[in-house]
């Protein structure tokens, strides 16, 4: 009986490692790349080191701070934050539309706390994680109706989603309903209502989306494959210009063209251009190969493993960080029209720098104290 409940603990145990590995190793890419991208631009005003990559290594450090604190603590600290940390993110998403808060292009999305800036939807996400995974575990361990589970559903999702939508933030928008079909779809919930929410979700983006004139121009013209090159199709066509550039080995770390004030916001939602810029197709097929190696490792954390909670909190975090990574890549591949969302990990961006290594940390937590229920005593 011993042997047979170490092996799915040394399963958890060596799966957790890898994914330590594996975002550690994305990390270090988005560290060299938003140091190589944003370099030009920040000598050019005149900072000696570029301020994007110091701002970038600082929440670095914080975020490993708190993915191994938060790694440590047992799951049941988690289940009991839950409710807590929507509270909080809800609370500080507001502060967008206070003074501290401001804008980039459409979006009213950030705030301003002296010199440092945050995007509180990235707090959201977190937090939503935890509270639907809490939220599916009680649903189904306690027989509950479906009005049991939408009341509090709902209480979670409307404050939090309609105030990011009312910032017109629809990029993490759509990241957030990805993220709450995943925890339903790994959380068991009944595939009708799925189903409906995701109809649901399809219909919200579109008819959101409509409302700004500038989304409707870039959905227009990724439609007709044909827009202003001065406008709309300025930075699709530069991040195409730079893929091709790279060729199979790429120019080279550094060498790239296209950081040269051609391509706008090559740190951050563009950044993957500039990786197969430098590095060619054979590097940007690295960073799409470790996310694909994070997606099975965490599909492996979750079959090994029957605790409901654990399974949907990787599950969401699963759909979260590759959904995003699949739509920023498209968007630079010219797959999807240009939506705002950053690479995981890698683009130029604290906030989420230090939310994503935050929930690789509670997936750690959570995948430890359901390969060794001891840890949760």
């Amino acid at each position: 009986m011993r042997i047979l409940l170490s092996k799915p603990r040394s399963l958890v145990t060596n799966r957790s490692a890898q994914l330590l590995a594996v975002t550690m190793a994305l990390v270090f890419i988005g560290l060299v790349m938003v140091l190589s991208s944003s370099a030009v631009e920040e000598f050019a005003i005149g900072n000696s080191v570029s301020s994007k990559f110091i701002t970038q290594t600082v929440s670095a450090i914080i975020g490993i701070v708190a993915m191994i604190v938060a790694a440590s603590m047992p799951a049941r600290i988690w289940q009991r934050l839950a409710w807590p940390m929507l509270v909080l993110a809800v609370i500080v998403q507001l502060l967008v539309f206070t003074p501290l808060g401001y804008s980039v292009g459409e979006n009213r999305a950030w705030i301003r706390l002296g010199g440092f800036s945050f995007q509180p939807a990235e707090l959201v996400k977190v937090a939503l994680v935890v509270v639907l995974a809490k939220q599916f575990e009680m649903h189904r361990r306690l027989e509950r109706s479906a009005r049991q589970l939408f009341v509090p559903l709902a209480v979670a999702l409307v404050p939090s989603v309609g105030l990011v939508l009312l910032g017109k933030d629809l990029g993490s928008v759509l990241v957030i309903g990805a993220l709450v079909l995943g925890a339903m779809w790994f959380g068991e919930v009944n595939w009708k209502y799925i189903g409906a929410c995701l109809v649901a979700a399809a219909v919200g983006a579109v008819a959101v989306a409509l409302t700004s004139p500038l989304r409707v121009a870039r959905m227009l013209c990724f439609i007709n494959q044909s827009c202003d090159y001065e406008t709309d199709g300025w930075q699709p066509t530069h991040a195409m210009y730079a893929l091709a550039a790279g060729g199979l080995t790429g120019r080279g770390l550094g060498m790239s063209r296209a950081k040269w004030s051609w391509l706008p916001a090559a740190d951050n939602d563009f950044i993957f251009a500039i990786i197969g810029e430098e590095y060619g197709f054979l590097g940007a097929s690295v960073v799409i190969g470790l996310f694909v190696v994070l997606a099975l490792v965490l599909l492996g954390i979750i079959n090994s493993t029957k605790d409901r909670f654990a399974r949907t909190v990787c599950g969401a975090v699963l759909v979260w960080l590759v959904f995003q990574a699949f739509v920023n890549i498209a968007v630079v591949l010219g797959l999807l029209p240009i939506l705002g969302v950053p690479l995981p990990f890698v683009s130029s961006g604290g906030s989420a720098l230090m939310t994503t290594l935050l929930a690789v940390g509670i997936v750690l937590s959570v995948a430890k104290t359901a390969a060794d229920p001891k840890e949760d005593a």
